[in-house]
This record gives structure tokens, C-alpha cells and sequence, in this order.
């Protein structure tokens, strides 16, 4: 009888408990941090295309174009883990009217431009050297876990001053943090693209030297917290 009365007590106490915790005043808020940042580097990708009727002239004719287009950004001084060829490829094309195949090679390179006054002069050596094809320019920051530290401790604040404004009404007090979310989403700069792509050889002679507008940046956090009330 004993082993039973035991037993139904050990069964019970997990109730116990779990009722007397359900029972502990919270409240859970949410919290934003935002850092707005001048961003002080860029990330570009740009390629060459070449198109032909014979597929080995398509890719030297490329290649040439390439190995000129490399030379220029050694010669500018990038670290070599600052650029990389990012993408090859040599495909046929097939014109059903004419019936006949045609080729086309693309090569993209993508450079990480660490000091944005340099930025001009890249494009315009680039496009000299045989780049058809600027997809895309992203903005970025050098210190981002940094500003993503910073922008996660506005987040905590933001979400604790909210938390005492609605418990302030009540006579009681914000007390520990039981659970913490973090949702803060990747993040993720915005490119910067639309006008490059068609831009050929004779509108980069006939544009303004200045033609980098960089803007700024936001990092964002966002935080779940669980307080407990006192």
C-alpha cells in the first residue's frame, strides 16, 4: 500500500509543478533596433558576353576580354581575395529561321571595392577593358557585427521599456527575463542594379565622373523577451 501511496505522489508532482509555474505573472513583448550606417565599401559583379558562329573563337575572343579585365584590377592594386570569377559559361543558341547555331560565352567576375573612391575609376577602366555587363552593385559595412551588436541592444531596450509601460499601470515591476526569440532576419543588402545593365561603352564616356550614390543602410534586430513580473 505504501509502494502505491509513493508512487501516485512521484506521479503527481510534475502537475504540481507545472501548475505552480503556469501560475508566475509575465508578459512577453517585442523589441526593434535599428542602426542607420553610411556604408563604406561595395561588392560588384560584372561580366563579359561575347557572342559568335564558332564556339572556340566565342571563348577566346572572351577570354582575351577577361584576362584584360583581371590585369586592370591587379594592376589597381585589389587583393587578390578581393576578386574571383564567379561564373563561366559557353552556350549554344539555335535560331529556328535562320536554322542555324550560334554561341554565346559569358564570364563574371565579382571584386569587393573597399575604398568607394576608387569606385569611378574601376567602372570606367572596366568597361574600357570589355565588360558588356554590370549586374549588380551591393552596398556594405566593414564593421556590420558591429552595428549588429549595437542594433541588438536597442532591440533589449526597446523591448524592456515597452514591457514597464504596460506593467507600470498595474503597481508592478519587470523582473528577470525568462525566454529570449531572437528574429532578427539575415541580413541582406539591397543591390543596386537597374540603370548598369544596359549601359555600353559610349553612355560611360558621355556620363558625369560622379556616379556612385551610396545612401545608407539599415541593420535591424528584432527580439521576443519573456519577463517575469514582480
Amino acid at each position: 500500500m505504501k509502494r502505491k501511496i509513493v508512487f501516485l505522489a512521484l506521479m503527481l508532482m510534475p502537475f504540481a509543478y507545472a501548475q505552480e509555474i503556469k501560475q508566475v505573472p509575465q508578459i512577453t513583448v517585442s523589441g526593434e533596433g535599428k542602426v542607420k550606417v553610411t556604408p563604406d565599401q561595395a561588392t560588384i559583379s560584372v561580366s563579359v558576353e561575347t557572342k559568335g558562329n564558332v564556339a572556340k573563337d566565342v571563348k577566346k575572343e572572351n577570354d582575351t576580354k577577361i584576362d584584360a579585365v583581371l590585369k586592370l584590377i591587379k594592376k589597381m592594386n585589389f587583393a587578390s581575395s578581393d576578386f574571383r570569377t564567379q561564373r563561366v559559361s559557353l552556350n549554344p543558341q539555335y535560331d529556328y529561321e535562320k536554322k542555324k547555331t550560334s554561341y554565346n560565352a559569358t564570364q563574371t567576375i565579382e571584386i569587393i571595392v573597399r575604398d568607394l573612391n576608387k569606385y569611378d575609376e574601376l567602372m570606367d577602366g572596366l568597361v574600357n577593358q570589355g565588360i558588356n555587363r554590370i549586374d549588380n552593385v551591393i552596398f556594405q559595412s566593414s564593421k556590420l557585427a558591429d552595428y549588429e551588436s549595437e542594433a541588438r541592444k536597442l532591440a533589449m531596450k526597446e523591448a524592456k521599456h515597452k514591457a514597464e509601460d504596460y506593467v507600470s499601470v498595474l503597481g508592478q515591476k519587470v523582473g528577470k527575463a525568462m525566454t529570449i526569440s531572437d528574429n532578427t532576419q539575415s541580413y541582406s543588402p539591397q543591390p543596386v542594379y537597374a540603370r548598369f545593365k544596359t549601359m555600353s561603352l559610349a553612355e560611360s564616356d558621355a556620363a558625369p565622373r560622379e556616379t556612385l550614390a551610396a545612401g545608407e543602410i539599415t541593420i535591424t534586430a528584432n527580439v521576443s523577451v519573456n519577463f517575469i513580473l514582480e
